[in-house]
């Protein structure tokens, strides 16, 4: 039976390629209360129209639970049910939902129980690596290989482009420093759009300020997951602004 549901959403990650279902996303957002739900498989580039979401719109779906994945918070979302109903766009409305679900550090999100998480993190730097030509041409065959094995009867999908660099987001939380690699597709979505208009290196120093000072500033949040089959592992999966306040009244 399908269970109904609805979340803001709040993090997607950079597609991968994946052996059932071709492409997928990772796709999360919080219900009304501030309790997870992660969606899967989200074949993002397929959803077309009002079904293409972004952060902070609003979403129902229906799902049943995943049979090969036991996180509480995990769904197996039924594509054809998605309906985007809206989005938040006061800041004060986002500062209300957001403040429902941070947590002081992943180690407490652990004890909770939570494969999902929000943090404020303090002490934040941002830094980048180029890939080599042999490490972009391996992702490259990963999604063509993926690619080949489409059904005849879906659309072709444009080849996707890998980003050239990996970026990493250093930070300390309660439970002391991280540094963790960035899975935000929005920041290598922004490194393409704004490489067609400024100097690689350009794009990467306002990378760093954006995320460095300008969201510092604003009040920085950052969202983070575990791997299903890594659970003591944890990613970054989005980076954004939201002020702090203690107003909650979003939904009340």
């Amino acid at each position: 039976m399908a269970t109904p549901s609805r979340v803001t959403i709040l993090v997607k990650a950079s597609p991968q390629p994946s052996k059932k279902h071709s492409e997928t996303v990772c796709c999360a957002g919080l219900q009304e209360d501030g309790s997870w739900k992660r969606l899967f498989p989200i074949r993002f580039r397929r959803l077309s129209g009002e079904k293409a979401f972004k952060r902070w719109d609003i979403v129902q779906f229906k799902y049943s639970k995943p049979r090969d994945d036991s996180r509480a918070e995990s769904c197996r979302v039924h594509e054809d049910s998605i309906q985007i109903q809206g989005n938040v766009r006061k800041p004060l409305e986002k500062s209300s939902l957001i403040q429902r679900a941070v947590v002081t550090s992943e180690n407490e999100a652990v004890r909770k129980g939570q494969s999902l998480a929000l943090i404020r993190p303090q002490n934040v730097s941002f830094s980048w690596e180029a890939l080599s030509k042999i490490e972009i041409e391996a992702n490259r065959e990963k999604f063509a290989q993926q690619a080949m094995q489409l059904s005849l009867l879906e659309e072709e999908l444009a080849a996707y482009e890998p980003c050239p660099y990996k970026f990493k987001l250093h930070y300390d939380d309660e439970h002391g420093p991280h540094n963790k690699t960035c899975a935000d597709w929005e920041t290598t979505a922004t490194f393409f759009n704004l490489r067609q208009s400024m100097p690689e290196k350009d794009v990467l120093r306002h990378l760093e300020k954006t995320y460095c000072d300008d969201y510092v500033k604003k009040g920085l949040v950052l969202a983070l997951g575990n791997i299903k089959k890594r659970p003591q592992t944890w990613q970054l999966l989005g980076i954004f602004p939201v002020e702090e306040t203690k107003q909650l009244d979003l939904f009340g």
